[in-house]
């Protein structure tokens, strides 16, 4: 028995060490996605046993977040690149349109992340000596295509590298002015598919290897790789192309594609890519494509991916040790000076459209001319849906004057594809709604009479519906409504983006008279824990 409790001691001693050094060693393996809701296009550096990580954002502002990791699997975001109106113009930014296909590189003591802004100015890339920003104004290169790259070769040239109009053409480049040095040149028609993008140039042991994206962003999508003895090709296809691919339609993972490949610092190779999760066969991909990990192996100077690692979200693999960071706050009290970086804007925020510090402990939203129909910048603050099976809630008080005024929560996959769970006033009333558009379909499904300006509002969420709920002491809940999250799929939305959780208010046409005050948002996902 005393053996028994020296042994228990001991362990107890040993994993109290390792919290201390933050540091926790744990059995290989990790789950997928490890960046998950709407997080696509990723692009990888390393700094010494630091990670970081970008993604694209569309018509989302702050632009580009960015993240921090020790281990590659905890990852915590640490910003976003594009902070101020001057580096990020979001007006008139629909559907398809906003800030495409980041990537991130190091060089010389300075981070450069370079990405489009498809609506307004094409492409062109900021710089900061610390990957939490600062980061520079633009220098913008071009705005012909989309998808641009840099690679700092061993002789002080750097290449810009992006999709053209018949392949991946490429130009040496002045990165203190973004002139192009030489003309563009096309070194790659696509290696299985002219629909050719996301191009990344790396150099190993004296091969210069081309990584592209083919075959557009669903189904089809997939990660080519050739090598040169020359940056300008022509490349070698791997013999295996496609190293990385959804292998069949009916797989939990789908629409694998658009990587970034790197070495971490204990000497294994990895690869990051977008994907979709899905949980049946006709699922739709609401929730977005999110970042995803795979271990690589380089097998005759060609890297390779097990096509079983990327059927499955758990993901069996020695990984480097963990090395946890901070949870995210399961409820946002509103007591800061800023917002957590979680949350975003729709567009560039109108001045004077949100507060903090208007009511202490709140978040005020005044309800602007701009519906959630528009493309434009309504009262709107939201962030990702990250998990299937979740629950969000708030408190909130407002009160409708006219019958255009609204305010509440919105699951929100585009301009035309969203649903609200709303406080405003029908036949001189205050009443709280479930309104569905899709398409160009509009419905109120529910009307509910209230007595107070104050009210809890919940919304549940898993793969077959959201449950709409409301309270009006915080305790007791009834369900009034549902609504299906299939009808928000990007594939019948016609997006890119995926499904964010917001708070709103709006005029619909014209100010709101009142002010809408949200006293907290709770957010609690499930999937980890299934």
């Amino acid at each position: 028995m005393k053996n028994i409790t020296l042994l228990i001691v001991s362990a107890i001693l040993s994993l109290g060490f390792a919290f201390g050094q933050n540091e926790i060693i744990q059995p290989e393996g990790y789950t997928n996605p490890i960046i998950p809701g709407f997080h696509p296009d990723p692009s990888v550096c390393r700094i010494g046993n630091d990670y970081y990580l970008v993604t694209s954002s569309f018509e989302y502002f702050p632009g580009i977040p960015i993240f921090h990791s020790k281990d590659l699997i905890n990852w915590e975001q640490i910003g976003h690149c594009l902070t101020r109106n001057s580096q990020l113009n979001l007006s008139n930014t629909a559907i398809w349109s906003g800030v495409w296909a980041p990537t991130l590189r190091y060089h010389k003591g300075t981070f450069y992340m370079i990405t489009t802004n498809v609506t307004n100015g094409g492409n062109f890339y900021v710089s900061a000596t610390k990957p939490e920003g600062p980061w520079s104004d633009p220098i913008w290169v071009d705005n012909e295509s989309f998808d641009p790259s840099l690679f700092f070769d061993d002789d002080g040239k750097v290449y810009y590298t992006r999709r053209g109009k018949k392949g991946i053409v490429q130009a040496e480049i002045d990165l203190t002015t973004g002139k192009l040095l030489t003309p563009l040149k096309m070194i790659n028609p696509g290696y299985l598919s002219p629909d050719t993008e996301g191009p990344h140039l790396y150099k190993m042991k004296g091969w210069y290897y081309l990584l592209t994206a083919e075959g557009g962003t669903r189904a089809l999508h997939m990660v080519n790789i050739g090598r040169s003895k020359s940056p300008w090709g022509p490349f070698e296809a791997c013999p295996k192309n496609p190293i990385l691919a959804q292998h069949y339609n009916y797989q939990t993972i789908r629409s694998t594609g658009h990587a970034d490949l790197f070495e971490a610092h204990d000497g294994s190779w990895w690869m990051v890519f977008l994907a979709t999760r899905h949980y049946n066969y006709d699922a739709m991909s609401y929730i977005g494509r999110e970042t995803f990990l795979v271990p690589v192996k380089w097998i005759n100077g060609w890297p390779e991916v097990d096509a079983d690692v990327t059927n499955e979200l758990k993901v069996k693999s020695k990984t480097l040790p963990r090395m946890p960071v901070a949870n995210l706050p399961v409820r946002d009290e509103f007591d800061q000076s800023q917002l957590n970086f979680y949350w975003n804007f729709l567009r560039n925020p109108i001045e004077g459209s949100w507060s903090l510090t208007e009511k202490p402990g709140s978040l005020v939203l005044h309800g602007n001319k701009n519906s959630l129909n528009d493309i434009a910048a309504p009262a709107w603050v939201g962030r990702r849906q990250e998990d299937v099976n979740c629950t969000i809630e708030t408190k909130i008080s407002f009160t409708a004057e006219k019958e255009n005024e609204e305010a509440g929560l919105t699951i929100y996959q585009n301009f035309q594809h969203h649903y609200e769970f709303l406080i405003t006033r029908r036949a001189g009333s205050q009443v709280l709604v479930i309104r569905k558009t899709i398409g160009d379909l509009t419905c109120e499904t529910i009307t509910v009479p209230l007595k107070n300006q104050q009210v809890y509002l919940k919304i549940q969420g898993d793969k077959d519906k959201y449950v709409f709920s409301y309270s009006v002491d915080g305790l007791k809940y009834e369900n009034v409504g549902t609504a299906n999250p299939q009808y928000l799929g990007t594939e019948i939305a016609s997006s890119f983006t995926g499904v964010y959780f917001a708070m709103y208010s709006t005029g619909n046409g014209s100010e709101c008279t009142n002010k809408a005050s949200f006293d907290y948002f709770g957010y609690k996902g499930l999937d980890k824990d299934l």
